[in-house]
């Protein structure tokens, strides 16, 4: 352009840009845990309730319109101390909650539809009402589309379970959450990290990832966590890699299984045939109607 840039003047954007120092981000410090739960009381909402009405409806199925009937008095009892209005509704087969003019939390409505939720998917409601605590959270996967063959989708299932019980019983104990799997939905509870573990548990078995491998890599992050020296590196060298190998079937395996399969066919197709017929009626019957005429 002609006009000469004085020195130490900075330069402008069709010149050289400057490269700037990236500033440290308040939520990039690693000292801070963001997972925590901080605690709220009464002071801390300034305004003292809350401006709108909110509500949710959740739907149950018949067959618990029973046991919610029974337990309905209990769960009235514990959402009136936190302020939440209840409904049920049988005709229609609902339950709904609401804040009130008295409800001074802005969270609270949400862990009252988690409460009414875990009661839809036959949570026991001693365990349910848990959901109300501050520490405690809450996720319902649901399994259903995950497998399109029914028979393949139960036997996957089942392996969540064990025999007895004891897959499940492994998995609540190293994650430290209440599961329960039933229907076409699995329920967990417990802290952020701990459902996080059960979604991918309970993901990667309905893709045919057997638990036993997630169980085994979370009983070997269990004890490093143990050791102070250990909880700064990767532990990737640590942790079992289990690659997925399909079983080959044997040659002699295969041809026998062919043969098996053409003896078959051929006599499906005999049978098909049914007995030779000449003209209208089987040849037998013709041979016997000529023996009586002569």
């Amino acid at each position: 352009n002609g006009d000469s840039m004085e020195e130490g003047e900075p330069p402008t954007d069709s010149g050289r840009k400057r490269k700037q120092k990236p500033e440290d981000m308040p939520w990039e410090d690693d000292k801070v845990d963001h997972w925590q739960t901080l605690p709220f009381g009464k002071e801390d909402n300034k305004g003292g309730h809350l401006l709108e009405e909110s509500s949710f409806a959740v739907l149950f199925p018949q067959y618990r319109e029973k046991a919610i009937r029974e337990v309905w008095p209990h769960v009235t009892r514990a959402l009136k101390e936190v302020h939440v209005a209840c409904k049920l509704d049988l005709i229609e087969g609902s339950m709904t909650v609401s804040t009130t003019r008295k409800t001074w939390d802005p969270y609270i409505i949400i862990k009252a539809r988690d409460l009414i939720k875990l009661l839809s998917r036959s949570v026991p409601f001693h365990q349910a009402v848990r959901i109300l605590e501050d520490d405690m959270q809450c996720d319902i996967i649901k399994i259903g589309g995950l497998v399109r063959n029914k028979d393949r989708f139960v036997k996957r299932r089942d392996r969540l379970l064990g025999p007895n019980g004891s897959t499940l019983k492994a998995i609540e104990l190293l994650t430290q959450c209440y599961v329960l799997v039933h229907g076409n939905t699995v329920a967990a509870m417990g802290s952020f990290r701990g459902i996080k573990q059960v979604r991918r548990i309970v993901e990667d078995c309905m893709k045919n990832y057997h638990p036993i491998y997630h169980i085994k890599t979370l009983m070997i992050r269990r004890e490093l966590e143990k050791d102070p020296n250990l909880r700064e590196e990767n532990w990737e060298r640590f942790l079992p890699h289990f690659k997925k190998q399909n079983a080959k079937k044997k040659k002699g395996d295969k041809e026998a299984a062919e043969k098996i399969a053409r003896a078959k066919a051929g006599a499906d197709s005999e049978d098909d045939l049914g007995p030779p017929v000449v003209g209208d009626e089987p040849a037998g019957k013709q041979e016997k109607k000529k023996k009586k005429k002569k």
